[in-house]
């Protein structure tokens, strides 16, 4: 039996679309100069990562020959060629920005400068610098064309030298220095009036590397950046005998000896110099060599340093408290149980989560803390939240996920700081990946068991909360807190599999329960009711569920998208999806939650989720939904996805080529830009309710 052919736009094209809408935040005019540069930074370590997991997973593809076209649907080795074209393309464009932002930058009294822009005076400082701070940091490696490469590593970036003989008759010579990353990466030099003069610690090396192999008889005559990016993949190995800390800490290590997937380089690099590392990585440009200028890690660029010009930063406002948290006398405990809270990051205070965690820890009726760590802040709150209620005499159950992907050293850390402490830890479920973002607090009152339950979009980090917009609902509603308890039920014990009455669980059945809405939907279509459904996430690139959306786009419901990152689903296409539309949201937060709402005939069913509709959270992850009943807080979830869809600022079209259109103020309209009116939505709803409570105090008291 043939299968079914769609249209599907593919995943990894559209993930670099995705990042296409990143450097075009770089590109905008209307954001702030040094924020245009973060935003460089964010789109040069999206690319990193991208290369690390996915290009090297589509070089694993295209070494298994024919059959990888079958498992993948497409030829890994041509969609290579592809993604390194438009990989090449998207390169030029952020040289091109990044030039610009220079010049703009002078223009703001902000010089970046070069070793070859620099005055005598400050060369001077340069060097004094180089001398008395840096060059203990640097370990130069000669090439011997008689020894094997010297070993290159991952996320790191090097300056390749060429060395000329100072003596007559002596063979050219080529080394590699490492750039520090325990160091700085800015220098900031002395300041002259109101200008600022900034360097990167490559730069400083060049300008002082000639003299760096003089004592060996060579002298320095080019320097140029060079990167090797490797398959982070973790290969575990399946010796029963080992934990699972032991097989991920081993697994880490090895990963940053992973088979080479990118070679970016300087594009200025002489042709000599580029056949030669070439030749010894024994990578040819096929290999996904990518020419660049004269930096790569420009991850860095996020941390830019702050110079005092407020005007060239984003203006954050400061988080709200929540109505009901705010200087409120009671417990927060005691006012989740009165009415539902959600919670939106972060335009609400994350402290809320942290003060609510700390009450619990010495709250005296709490008995017990059940939670799932995914990825943890380095210097976290919420995990010493939790030893203290260790020491409180709480029971404490942490399951840390281990397989957080480039987060596992720091889970690490964390689950044995904990195991330490006296709380029980427990590592996944084999065979999946725990990404649900869950606690539940067990308390005893009034002789009385309640629980009090947790569910989120994002993870339990109050660093990442400051910049990633997600949602956490807290509820003590009974039904929902004892089908929380089964989902803990089966993370301590993974042969029991409840059913659930209220929460959509992966893998067993949130994939079958999605279908089932959406079936509701099409039978609506099909008996001329109205139809619709809204789907906010990170990705769309299921095909099972794109092809289940196209069939209830065919039989009439109304399809709205919002998708960050990468979505397969084309849209609006005869036959198929006339009636979907996506837009897809980049600004200054990174928009992470996931919201799904069915229109059920007017009875809609809304959801929020920490999964995407992707066939690993879906299949190979442990993932949770949760149903909003409270009114109040549907009716704010909704006004949200309103305030997104009438954005006309920031947002984008998702559109069959996915060329990333802006969608544009009509004649007469207002700009909108919805990250901001969400702030101000969210603001509003506080200050009325303050005022009023403020009021019928007064009457009272009157």
């Amino acid at each position: 039996m043939k299968k079914k052919v769609f249209p599907y736009f593919n995943r990894e094209l559209s993930w670099l679309a995705f990042n296409e809408r990143v450097l075009q935040e770089a590109a905008d005019k209307t954001t702030p100069l040094i924020e245009r540069l973060k935003f460089l930074g964010i789109f040069s370590n999206n690319r990193d990562e991208f290369y690390r997991v996915r290009v090297a997973t589509v070089k694993r593809l295209a070494k298994l020959g024919k059959r990888a076209n079958e498992l993948y649907g497409e030829d890994p080795k041509e969609l290579l060629i592809h993604l390194q074209r438009k990989v090449i393309e998207q390169q030029n464009h952020f040289e091109e920005i990044y030039q610009e932002l220079l010049a703009e930058l002078a223009m703001k009294n902000v010089f970046i400068l070069n070793e070859k822009q620099l005055t005598s005076t400050q060369r001077m400082y340069v060097a004094e610098l180089f001398e008395t701070e840096l060059v203990s940091n640097l370990f130069p490696v000669m090439i011997d064309d008689n020894k094997p490469f010297p070993y290159m590593k991952d996320k790191s970036s090097y300056l390749y030298l060429k060395l000329e003989a100072l003596a007559e008759k002596k063979k050219t010579k080529y080394a590699l220095i490492e750039i520090p990353s325990k160091t700085a990466r800015f220098v900031m030099l002395p300041s002259h009036g109101k200008k600022h003069y900034i360097m990167l610690i490559d730069d400083v090396i060049r300008s002082n590397a000639g003299g760096i192999f003089s004592v060996f008889g060579y002298k320095t005559v080019e320097a140029y950046n060079i990167k090797l990016t490797r398959d982070a993949e973790l290969d575990m190995d399946n010796d029963v005998s080992k934990s699972m800390v032991e097989k991920i800490s081993k697994s880490v290590k090895a990963r940053s000896q992973g088979l080479p997937v990118r070679f970016v380089y300087d594009a200025a690099m002489p042709d000599d110099m580029l056949k030669y590392i070439m030749k010894k990585l024994g990578m040819d440009k096929k290999d996904n060599a990518i020419p660049g200028g004269r930096y790569h890690n420009f991850k860095d660029f996020i941390a830019f340093p702050h110079i005092g010009r407020h005007d060239l930063f984003y203006n954050h406002p400061m988080p709200l408290q929540h109505k009901l948290l705010y200087h409120n006398s009671e417990t927060t405990l005691k006012v989740i149980r009165q009415k539902d809270i959600l919670l939106h990051y972060p335009y609400h205070s994350y402290n809320h989560i942290i003060n609510l965690l700390r009450e619990a820890s010495i709250d005296p009726t709490v008995e017990s803390i059940k939670i799932t760590l995914y990825r943890v802040a380095d210097n976290s709150k919420i995990a010493n939240a939790l030893i203290n209620a260790v020491k409180n005499g709480k029971k404490v159950l942490v399951l840390v996920e281990l397989q957080a992907r480039f987060d596992e050293e720091n889970n690490i850390y964390w689950a044995n700081q904990l195991q330490e402490e006296g709380a029980r830890v427990i590592f996944g479920v084999p065979g999946l990946k725990v990404h649900s973002k869950l606690f539940v607090i067990t308390a005893r009152e009034n002789g009385k068991e309640v629980n009090y339950a947790h569910i989120g979009t994002g993870n339990f980090n109050e660093k990442t909360s400051r910049t990633y917009t997600d949602f956490s609902l807290l509820t003590a509603n009974k039904e929902i807190a004892n089908d929380l308890n089964k989902v803990f039920e089966f993370y301590e014990n993974n042969f029991k599999i409840n059913s659930f009455k209220h929460l959509l669980v992966a893998p067993f059945y949130m994939r079958k329960q999605f279908i089932q809405l959406i079936n509701k939907e099409i039978q609506h279509a099909k008996n001329k009711l109205p139809a619709a459904i809204t789907l906010k996430m990170n990705s769309l690139v299921d095909k099972e569920m794109i092809a289940k959306l196209y069939e209830a786009s065919r039989a009439g419901v109304h399809i709205t998208l919002i998708i960050r990152g990468a979505c397969s689903l084309v849209t609006e296409m005869p036959g198929w999806s006339e009636n979907i539309k996506a837009y897809s949201l980049v600004d200054k937060y990174l928009e992470h939650a996931r919201i799904f709402v069915f229109h059920n005939k007017g009875e809609e069913k809304i959801f929020i989720s920490s999964a995407d509709w992707m066939s690993r959270n879906l299949d190979q992850r442990s993932e949770v939904a949760v149903p909003i009943y409270d009114a109040e807080l549907r009716k704010q979830l909704k006004d949200i996805l309103n305030i997104q869809l009438s954005g006309n600022t920031k947002i984008r079209i998702i559109d069959q080529k996915q060329e990333n259109k802006y969608k544009l103020p009509k004649a007469g309209e207002k700009t909108n830009r919805a990250q901001d009116e969400v702030y101000n939505y969210l603001k509003k709803d506080t200050d009325n309710y303050l005022a009023t409570t403020t009021k019928q105090q007064q009457l009272i008291l009157n």
